[in-house]
């Protein structure tokens, strides 16, 4: 296994990424990748300040005969999503990633990888370093805790960027310059009950949905993967009604913005249907495999069983909560009609966990059409409160809507041209870029997104390309030496 990333090309940017990857940094805890960019800056004799949203900001003066270009901000957020195999032993607030290079990519073992924006910020960091690049006055945005809600962008105060364009560098296919995104919103959802005590008389089971391959819950929906907490809900279902199946505790998904990959329940049955009950799991282990079988490899659907739990979740509201996820909207809702292939509105069921008195689930919406965000959460809303839940709509932020005549549009296709001998592509993404936040800060800031190819983000699959980490740094040098003039 080789983990040697600063044998890689070019020489900067992978010896940043591979002090990165060595810095814990999930969301909420990015205290390290912080203090490790902020000694970068005083090392290196650059303005620099942490803002109270805590997010790091440096300035690079111009060079010599540059003065006369605008200003360029680079942008990348700080946090990483931690994601991890189930038989992987990792503690994602202490452990390095374990990254090595695999073929033409760069991965990591049994985790998330972190490329996702750590490229990003290793590119700016080898902008920032390296004394021989020709730019105009430089500016980088470390932004923080991207991943659970866009904190940083958010927190971000109008006045300290001075730049006219902001470079964004966390797009995850190199050849493409995204020049708009989805919004989004988070649906909270809770149901309330008192524990039923039973007698342990039951045959007791954990059921599990494993194997699912997941992903980022806006940019593989399309792929229409498997989520785990509506396969293991579809069984509940299935199990309540022909056997009168109860439901003890559920624990599926993760991450807000992860498809979920994985989720358990702990059911009791009846002794005399314990046979039946294991031969329909095994049964519909087979249906869901046979479903997914162009996406997913290696669904799992097993009973295994456990020691009768004391309590259940009431048999009332069992049934209403099992009804609602099953009936949730989840996927893609709607397809652009003006974009090819674009997802144009979505919804992730990311999580469902109980705890003794309370079952929270979670659903990130997504939409470039905020009307369509709105129809979308009210059909959310309505099959939950229909069951006795309480919904709570939070943390709405809007799309980022496309400016064709962008003045850093044109530049870099050019240089794209000049640089490949091909235009790139100029598409949007179904993903919630901190573009739209910063832009609504900043009115009239010229924006784009673009970054290497980056495959599986958020899940344990996440990898880099590594010449396409080469092609997207050379670009955004050429971006940078031809900026537009002020």
């Amino acid at each position: 296994m080789d983990k040697n990333l600063k044998s890689l090309s070019p020489a900067l940017v992978w010896k940043h990424f591979a002090e990165i990857v060595g810095i814990p940094r999930p969301s909420h805890h990015e205290e390290k990748i912080r203090r490790y960019i902020l000694d970068f800056a005083a090392a290196h004799g650059l303005e620099h300040k942490e803002d109270e949203a805590h997010n790091v900001y440096i300035r690079k003066p111009a060079t010599p005969g540059m003065e006369n270009r605008k200003g360029i901000i680079m942008q990348a957020h700080l946090d990483m999503v931690p994601q991890k195999n189930n038989d992987k032993v990792f503690d994602f607030e202490n452990d390095p990633i374990e990254a090595y290079i695999d073929g033409e990519w760069v991965t990591a073992n049994g985790t998330t990888l972190g490329a996702d924006n750590g490229i990003g910020v290793a590119a700016a960091l080898a902008v920032l370093e390296d004394e021989n690049l020709e730019h105009g006055d430089i500016e980088a945005l470390f932004t923080a805790t991207e991943e659970t809600g866009m904190d940083g962008a958010f927190g971000l105060q109008a006045g300290l960027l001075k730049g006219q364009i902001l470079l964004n560098l966390d797009s995850e296919t190199e050849g493409e310059l995204y020049v708009g995104c989805a919004g989004g919103l988070d649906a909270n959802i809770e149901f309330k009950y008192n524990a039923q005590q039973i007698e342990p008389v039951f045959a007791a089971y954990r059921l599990s949905v494993k194997g699912c391959k997941g992903g980022h819950s806006g940019i593989q929906i399309v792929c229409q993967r498997a989520n785990a907490n509506k396969l293991l809900f579809r069984l509940l279902r299935q199990e309540s009604i022909a056997h009168g199946l109860e439901l003890a505790s559920v624990d599926g998904g993760g991450l807000r913005n992860a498809i979920p990959r994985e989720a358990t329940a702990v059911v009791i049955v009846r002794e005399s249907d314990k046979a039946l009950f294991e031969s329909n799991v095994k049964a519909f282990e087979k249906i869901a495999q046979k479903e997914f079988a162009s996406v997913e490899d290696s669904i799992s659907v097993t009973a295994e069983s456990v020691e009768c739990p004391l309590s259940i979740i009431p048999h009332d509201v069992a049934t209403k909560l099992i009804r609602a996820v099953c009936g949730c909207p989840n996927g893609v809702i709607y397809m652009s009609t003006s974009m090819e292939g674009l997802v144009q509105t979505s919804s992730n069921l990311a999580r469902v966990v109980s705890d003794g008195s309370t079952i929270r689930i979670q659903c990130l919406l997504r939409s470039s059409v905020d009307t369509q965000k709105a129809e979308l959460a009210g059909a959310i809303a309505s099959v939950f409160e229909l069951a006795g839940a309480e919904v709570r709509m939070e943390g709405a932020y809007s799309g980022w809507n496309p400016d064709m005549s962008s003045p850093i549009l044109r530049t870099m296709i050019e240089s794209y041209e000049s640089l490949y001998g091909r235009k790139p592509s100029v598409t949007a993404i179904h993903a919630g870029l901190e573009c739209g936040i910063i832009g609504a800060k900043y009115p009239g800031m010229d924006m784009i997104s673009f970054g290497p190819t980056i495959c599986y983000p958020h899940s344990p699959d996440e990898k880099v390309e590594i010449a396409s980490v080469e092609k997207f740094y050379d670009f955004l040098l050429h971006t940078l030496r031809h900026a537009p003039l002020k």
